[in-house]
Order: structure tokens, then sequence, then C-alpha cells
């Protein structure tokens, strides 16, 4: 028997639910018939009926209730419409950036438009505008990163978790290159976090079963005075630096393909030059030819007058 790694999501009309699992699919139910899935997601880039990514989370937001998010053990996030005219346009955008398995993935309750990935050793925030790449990352852990979330109390604030049992807390306004707390919770790998709807508590699941509860301090769990305004121009001015990043770089590899083709031009005139040379000897050859049986000819006629 075959075992599979299960999210589940549960949409905003309380009747209904959506799973998604490793065996690449994505499957909504009716809890008040739970026979059979009334919906089947596959979860193929190239719009085939065979999946190729497995499902390991899922996001969604109540106030899109058409739009949710896979993360999948490949690395990739893709985003998705269940209300696509067809079923192959269901998926609408994916964003690589991951290594490994992304084990979260939530918007930002602030920013819908934002949203925070969780993989192998870096956890990423992400614009909708921009599916080249991520537009903040943390450094590189030496841990593999297990989980995220945000604060629901503070748009500047995310909190990660890692194998070698610590609490990672992160304030943009406060820096961002580094975390702002770090607590060792355990002596063994954090597997889950949990925060309570007004940011103040935060359950953190550890490998063998045990939950931790924290209470945050009041600079972690109230919003700062124009808190929003400044993350909001911190995601806009690090969107507009990975844009132009972005098109620098295509006009490079643009740039690059032009070259490559220009060089590429004498090679094949030479190669033109060459076949009319050896045409031109050809006639050349058969034309002396040609000469040298006429001169035979008029040889042998006059021998025998």
């Amino acid at each position: 028997k075959q075992w599979y790694q299960r999210r589940v999501a549960i949409t905003a009309g309380g009747t209904e639910c959506f799973t998604t699992s490793t065996d690449g699919q994505v499957l909504w139910w009716d809890i008040r018939k739970m026979a059979e899935p009334t919906e089947t997601l596959i979860l193929d880039l190239a719009k085939g009926d065979k999946p190729t990514l497995g499902g390991i989370s899922l996001e969604y937001e109540s106030t899109m209730p058409t739009k949710f998010m896979v993360g999948t053990e490949q690395g990739v996030v893709l985003s998705c419409n269940r209300k696509a005219k067809t079923p192959a346009d269901r998926i609408v955008a994916n964003f690589s950036g991951h290594y490994g398995p992304v084990y979260a993935l939530q918007r930002n309750p602030f920013f819908p438009k934002n949203f925070l990935t969780v993989g192998d050793w870096t956890a990423r925030i992400w614009s909708e505008d921009l599916r080249e790449s991520s537009i903040m990352w943390t450094k590189f852990h030496r841990s593999y990163l297990t989980d995220g979330c945000w604060s629901p109390a503070r748009p500047a604030v995310f909190f990660t978790s890692r194998m070698d049992g610590c609490l990672d807390v992160w304030d943009y306004m406060f820096k961002q290159n580094d975390p702002t707390l770090s607590l060792q919770v355990c002596d063994e790998a954090l597997n889950c976090l949990r925060i309570q709807d007004s940011g103040s508590l935060l359950a953190c699941g550890s490998h063998s079963g045990n939950v931790t509860l924290l209470e945050l301090s009041e600079s972690l769990s109230q919003q700062q005075r124009n808190e929003k305004a400044s993350v909001t121009q911190i995601f806009e001015r690090e969107t507009k630096r990975e844009k132009i990043l972005e098109s620098r770089y295509r006009e490079l590899k643009l740039k690059e393909r032009a070259k490559s083709q220009q060089e590429e031009r004498p090679a094949e005139d030479d190669g033109e030059d060459a076949s009319e040379l050896v045409d031109e000897a050809d006639k050349n050859f058969w034309f002396t030819v040609e000469q040298e049986k006429i001169g035979i000819e008029k040889k042998e006629k006059a021998a025998e007058q």
C-alpha cells in the first residue's frame, strides 16, 4: 500500500472542503456526502491527464473564494482558479524558487497579494505580480525549515520553525537580514506552528508530539504606528526592484542570443561560398575533360587523313 501526505482546507460555505496530496491531485468534498469527491484537479503544468507534481500545502483566502494556492513537493507553488472556463486553465500561474517541498504557504492577512512560503533552508515572500522570483527571502539556515506563518496582528511579522528545535521571529520593521528573535523551544524538530487569531499566543508542535504554547510580547502582537503604510512601501519597493532586475536579465539574454546568431551567420555564409567554389571547380574540371576529348578526336582525324 502506498501512503501519501495530505492537507485539508475549509471553504467559506462551511459544508465544503478541499484536499491535496503527494499523489498529485486536489479534491473537493461535500462534508454531507464524503463517499466520493465532487471535483478533481490534476497537478500538471503540462495540462495533461497525469499528475507531475505532488501537493504538500494549501492556501485558501475566504475573501477570494474561487482562488487557492498549492505548494508542491517539487518546490513549485501553483496559483489556481477553481472557476476557470476549462479544467486545463485552472492552474493560472506557477512560482518556482525552493529546492525542496513547500511545507508552508500563506497569504499576508493585510496584503493578500503577497504570500509567504517556507521550504528547504529559506522562507520567501512573493508578489502575485512577479512570477519569476520572490521579492524577499531569509538567509540560508544551517537547519531545514519546517513551517511558517504570518502574525494576524502585525503585517511585518512572521514566524518560522526549524529542524533543530528553534523558533525564529522575523520583524521587517526592525531588521530584514536576520531574525529579530531566535528561541530554542526544544531539543528536537519543530514540525508545525499555529498562532492565535489575536496574535498574542503561538503554539509550536514538536516531532514527538509535544506542544509548547508561547505568549508573545506586546511589541510583537500589537501593530505599530504607520506599520501598514511602511510595509506597503517595502513590498512595493522590493517588487519594483525585482521587476527591474528581471527586465535587465531578459535584455541581456536577448543580446546574447542576437550575438550568437550573428556569429553563426558568417559560418553559414562560409559554407555557401565553399559550396559555390566546389560547383565552379566541378564545372572547370568537366570543361577541361571535354576540351581534352575534342583535342584527341581532332588528332585522330588528322592521322587518318
